[in-house]
């Protein structure tokens, strides 16, 4: 849809084409608002594409078998059933490429609110990434923290904890703010009925999976659990993970994490996924061990 800044800036243009004066802002302003009052679109009454199941919709005109067709699409949010226009995807399919594209790029290049920080009280620290372009470029600055950090962790949270939880926002804002509150209340109600301790959350930015072996370093914890958005697709921008270690170290292989991923409602909900990850450390605290090293 064109916003009101992009036609604000046709009409100075044409009216430029046109020899009109481009001091002129009272006639520019008459025109915009002519334009506008003539078109009469209200942002509430256009459809937003992205609310529509695609497992539910099919695209394929006088498909032979239309039930066997869908009853496929049940097990997929692949693009499957779209049909074309020659040689290209019909409009409708287009737009809703275009539409989950922004979805996804909205979860990467936006930040965890301010709000959703206050409402659960969480200290939030940064990794050694300036800014997400940085992030996105140095990974290896994403599994860092300065000295300053590290001392401020040390000071502000639980020291030798047995399980040490952290939020991060990782390549999806909108996984975090979507899952991990439910997430982490149904791991820590796990974890508490069977008598373990956990220290304080704290919520970390601009960080990379391998962040929580410096944490674990500097809190020594038993295990440390990171709960961080995962890079979006075109079929959610909701997704996010949890991975886990027993006592992690920087520099230690990536076969000794554990991890539960595609926590989402189209995946494994928040809910059952919390249920699901206590007991995983619970026994990885059984056995003092975790990744490969961990028999469920």
């Amino acid at each position: 849809m064109v916003t009101e800044r992009e036609l604000k800036d046709l009409i100075e243009q044409v009216m430029s084409e046109m020899g009109v004066n481009e001091k002129d802002n009272e006639k520019q302003e008459e025109v915009l608002k002519a334009v506008l009052d003539k078109s009469g679109i209200d942002d509430e009454d256009i459809l937003d594409i992205t609310t529509i199941d695609l497992k539910k919709q099919l695209l394929v005109e006088g498909s032979e078998n239309r039930d066997a067709y869908l009853k496929l699409k049940e097990y997929t949010p692949a693009r499957v059933g779209i049909s074309k226009a020659g040689a290209r995807c019909k409009t409708q399919s287009l737009l809703r490429f275009r539409a989950d594209h922004g979805v996804a790029m909205d979860a990467v290049f936006t930040y965890v609110s301010d709000d959703f920080l206050k409402d659960w009280n969480l200290l939030s620290v940064s990794t050694m990434c300036k800014d997400k372009d940085e992030y996105l470029t140095r990974p290896d600055l994403g599994r860092k923290f300065d000295d300053e950090t590290i001392k401020l962790l040390k000071e502000e949270c639980d020291m030798n904890a047995q399980v040490q939880i952290y939020i991060s926002d990782g390549l999806s804002s909108t996984a975090i703010e979507t899952n991990a509150k439910d997430t982490y209340d149904a791991i820590v109600q796990g974890l508490n009925s069977h008598g373990i301790k956990v220290g304080k959350p704290f919520f970390v930015k601009h960080g990379r999976v391998p962040a929580m072996d410096a944490i674990g370093e500097a809190l020594n914890p038993e295990v440390v659990v990171v709960l961080i958005g995962e890079r979006p697709g075109l079929a959610t921008g909701e997704s996010m993970s949890c991975y886990m270690a027993y006592k992690p170290t920087v520099g230690m292989p990536e076969s000794n994490r554990t991890v539960v991923s595609n926590i989402h409602s189209g995946g494994t909900p928040a809910v059952e996924a919390g249920a699901h990850i206590a007991d995983v450390i619970k026994t990885m605290l059984e056995q003092k061990a975790s990744g490969l090293n961990l028999k469920l």
